[in-house]
């Protein structure tokens, strides 16, 4: 399958809006680069609230930045430190991008997460650090509930120790910490979901995310009455769920390469949407 790249008039780039903010956390699989069409998308619909089941590095919303949200991940520990900007987060910790602070706060960390203590003001402020100093800005846990990522080697990292516009933005929007399945969708809702990927990689929870979440996860949006978009890898069988299940697609060349046998031919992104 070689799937021609199609740009409708309502998936061109929106470059009059307005930026929005960035995200605090480098995450792997970010969507800053498709904000101009999502932005082209949500235009006529800002009244509606913004919804994700798989919010991540929050890209798309602190992007889009819409008055009501509603912003779920399966990661505890992302939510929690989303909670903590929430409540006006004014870290105290030493951030230091050295290999001896960073294997002493991973061990910190996971001995929270041990503890019970992964929901305290004092893991959100690790899980920040770590984040921002680790390999790549990986997210990764073992068996075990430990995170994992080793140290990242950056000669400079930048650590933001101001997080009031990012208080003011998160102020309107709710962050959720469950099962896509158990996300409380609303009719009038704009849902906008961005699984992991169909690869071979997929590290959202210990045990993966499956072709059967897949499956169900785009049999649940194609049931909801109010606008949806997801955006995936366009494997072949992700092009025929979904085109199996009514929604329109557009193809997008993305800004990553596939590296797999020495190919470095950019990946293709499916942008799968209905009732807009």
């Amino acid at each position: 399958m070689t799937p021609k790249l199609l740009f409708a008039p309502s998936l061109s780039p929106d470059k009059g809006a307005r930026e929005g903010l960035p995200p605090l956390l480098k995450w792997a699989g970010g969507k800053r680069w498709l904000l101009p069409y999502l932005r082209s998308l949500y235009r006529g619909h800002r009244h509606r609230r913004w919804v994700e089941p798989f919010a991540g590095g929050l890209a798309a919303a602190l992007g889009l930045v819409p008055e009501r949200a509603l912003l779920n991940d399966l990661n505890p520990h992302l939510i929690n430190f989303y909670r903590w900007v929430q409540r006006g987060l004014d870290p105290k910790l030493p951030m230091l991008p050295d290999k001896t602070t960073y294997y002493a706060y991973r061990e910190r960390f996971n001995q929270l997460i041990r503890e019970g203590k992964g929901n305290t003001q004092e893991a959100a402020e690790l899980f920040y650090y770590l984040n921002r100093t680790g390999y790549n800005g990986l997210c990764r846990f073992n068996r075990k509930g430990e995170f994992n990522v080793p140290f990242g080697k950056y000669k400079r990292v930048v650590y933001q120790r101001d997080f009031s516009s990012h208080q003011r933005v998160f102020q309107n929007w709710e962050f959720t910490n469950v099962d896509f399945r158990q996300v409380a969708y609303q009719a009038g809702d704009f849902i906008y979901a961005d699984p992991p990927y169909d690869v071979d990689f997929r590290e959202y929870t210990p045990d993966g995310f499956s072709w059967q979440d897949q499956v169900e996860l785009a049999q649940l949006l194609a049931g909801h009455p109010g606008p949806v978009v997801i955006s995936n890898q366009a494997t072949e069988r992700v092009v025929r769920l979904y085109e199996s299940l009514g929604f329109s697609l557009k193809f997008l060349s993305a800004p990553r390469r596939i590296s797999c046998d020495g190919n470095r031919q950019r990946a293709l992104e499916v942008l799968a949407f209905r009732n807009l």
